[in-house]
């Protein structure tokens, strides 16, 4: 753990306890013999040669990595080529013996990993501490202007703030259209801290990797200030990878078995599931009720981590294990709660936030704003054709949808007949058409 003063530094850039970079093998809480088998397996799989080279490629310091290949001569499975490189300072070579290479082939039969040293599972747990999305101090000004593109009533930011601020869960509901997922996407945007994500965690022998650069954005590396003393950059544990707050939005495609670990037979590897790769992030699950499994199915596999802030993975030889569960979890559905939850799961959703339409006046405000934005310039008796003869054949039922669908039809329109961006009654009619599908029999 670094001293008060190094806390201080550590917290200087990213506003998260940064994970110190162990500085000897015992340091990085790996049994010496999977750290020796993963190094012999990169050496194999990359061919690299050079210690500076290897350090950068197991994530570690240099002089553990030179440590570590001193370990591995002893032993008798690395060997030093006797020459000095001179395109890289004259630094010795080192390659497998027969009884490395042997070893390395080996420890792949049992696991294809190689590469980046892994995190212990505890240790990590502790990082997840550190940086946890409820240590957010969330302001209005932060989320309003993550929220400032959408036009919302005033009551759901005052709604919104204290639910991500919480950092616990979030169902929103109500009528599709009307922004559950922009809103979403807004409280996303709102975290804007950055993170440490290991590359990999390692429990009970095997490695289970956690970066994914479909998941994680990497933020900008930290650079150093010439002028400064004391350095800031490459300071923290390379074994992890400094992030955005990473997001994961699923949909209708979501299925109870996304949620397990993944196991690759062939390569005999792990990878994470989505819940534990938007650790310190969001979660949104999109949509809820049009999965595959019953939403009461989906809610009753969170009840243990909504709650204990903790999730139960099991390896393949079914073998559970505890991993930390720190995750916004925003659920998003088109149905009434009460519809598809039982009362008891609904009590475990910490916020319930109906999303309903705009008001009259929200509506023209959102028309206006995306008209400006599509260049469409605005037409009084077109509106006034809108709301007084259109809406009130659908019991004057506002969506937030709506004013970019009626105004792309018509820009789409209006490129068709090669003429200037307009709207009149006439457009809006021919717009509304499209918007809804007349009830009809169809006749096979």
């Amino acid at each position: 753990m670094p001293s008060g003063q190094e806390h201080q530094m550590n917290m200087h850039v990213t506003g998260v306890l940064e994970p110190p970079t162990p500085k000897s093998i015992e340091a990085t809480g790996l049994p010496v013999v999977v750290m020796r088998d993963i190094l012999l397996k990169t050496m194999f799989r990359r061919n690299v040669e050079q210690v500076t080279e290897m350090a950068q490629i197991l994530a570690l310091a240099v002089p553990v990595a030179q440590d570590l290949v001193d370990l591995c001569r002893t032993q008798k499975l690395v060997e030093a080529t006797g020459t000095l490189h001179a395109n890289s300072g004259g630094e010795m070579g080192y390659q497998l013996s027969d009884a490395g290479k042997a070893r390395a082939l080996d420890a792949l039969s049992q696991s294809e990993y190689y590469g980046a040293m892994p995190i212990p599972l505890e240790d990590y747990a502790k990082q997840v501490k550190r940086q946890s999305i409820r240590n957010i101090q969330m302001t209005r000004d932060q989320l309003t202007g993550a929220m400032g593109h959408l036009i919302l009533p005033p009551d759901l930011i005052d709604q919104l703030g204290p639910a991500v601020g919480s950092g616990r869960s979030i169902l929103m509901y109500g009528p599709p259209g009307n922004g559950k997922s922009s809103i979403s996407n807004g409280i996303r945007d709102a975290l804007g801290d950055r993170i440490f994500v290991p590359r990999a965690v390692f429990y009970s022998g095997q490695v289970i990797t956690v970066y994914d650069p479909i998941v994680h954005t990497i933020a900008e590396e930290l650079t150093d200030d010439p002028s400064q003393l004391r350095r800031t950059s490459n300071r923290y544990d390379r074994r992890y990878v400094l992030c955005e707050r990473p997001t994961v939005i699923t949909g209708g495609e979501l299925s109870l078995d996304m949620l397990d670990l993944v196991y690759n037979a062939t390569s005999r590897t792990y990878q994470a599931p989505l819940q534990l790769k938007s650790t310190g992030g969001v979660f949104i699950v999109d949509d809820l009720g049009r999965q595959k499994e019953p939403p009461q199915a989906l809610i009753n596999r969170w009840i243990v981590p909504l709650e204990e802030s903790k999730d139960i993975l099991a390896l393949q030889s079914g073998e559970k294990f505890e991993v930390p569960f720190d995750t916004l979890v925003i659920f998003s559905t088109n149905f009434h709660p009460n519809e598809i939850f039982d009362k008891a799961a609904l009590r475990r959703i910490f916020f319930k936030i109906k999303i309903d339409g705009p008001s009259q006046r929200d509506f023209l405000k959102i028309f206006a704003m995306v008209a400006k934005k599509r260049q469409m310039p605005l037409d009084e008796p077109a509106l006034v054709h809108l709301i007084r003869n259109k809406y009130p054949t659908i019991d004057n039922v506002y969506a937030n949808y709506q004013p970019i669908f009626l105004i792309d039809q018509m820009i789409s329109i209006c490129e068709f007949e090669g003429i200037p961006y307009q709207m009149n009654p006439d457009l809006i009619d021919r717009a509304w058409a499209n918007m809804f599908v007349r009830e009809e029999a169809i006749v096979h």
